[in-house]
């Protein structure tokens, strides 16, 4: 799969995120790179300050970061339809980090 479909179909997943949840996210970013180097199987990362962790001097700092790594995707996929949704499901999966839902509490979800 070409690296702008793959971008695409992040665009996409981020476009059946409710508005209200989107609108109430702040200060993230999120991006596509091909495998995180250290644990190149995880599919997703959330790094930065979760929104029910900011106090009031939160601020001044950089966006949070949402990665979705390609390769480490396709490589567990083997068809299109699972890379959309392996896609779909990392990219609510991070975006709950983002919102403060731990892993055992996604796991529970069905979100794990």
């Amino acid at each position: 799969m070409s690296r702008a479909r793959f971008d695409e179909l992040v665009s996409d997943a981020l476009d059946t995120i409710p508005r209200r949840l989107t609108a109430a996210m702040d200060n993230v970013v999120v991006l596509v790179e091909d495998r995180h180097p250290d644990e190149p199987e995880l599919l997703g990362l959330y790094e930065g300050v979760a929104l029910t962790d900011r106090t009031s001097d939160y601020g001044g700092v950089l966006p949070d970061r949402i990665t979705i790594f390609r390769d480490a995707v396709l490589d567990i996929c083997a068809t299109e339809d699972e890379v959309v949704h392996e896609v779909a499901v990392t990219v609510v999966h991070e975006i709950a980090h983002h919102f403060g839902i731990d892993e055992h509490t996604l796991h529970e979800l069905g979100w794990g």
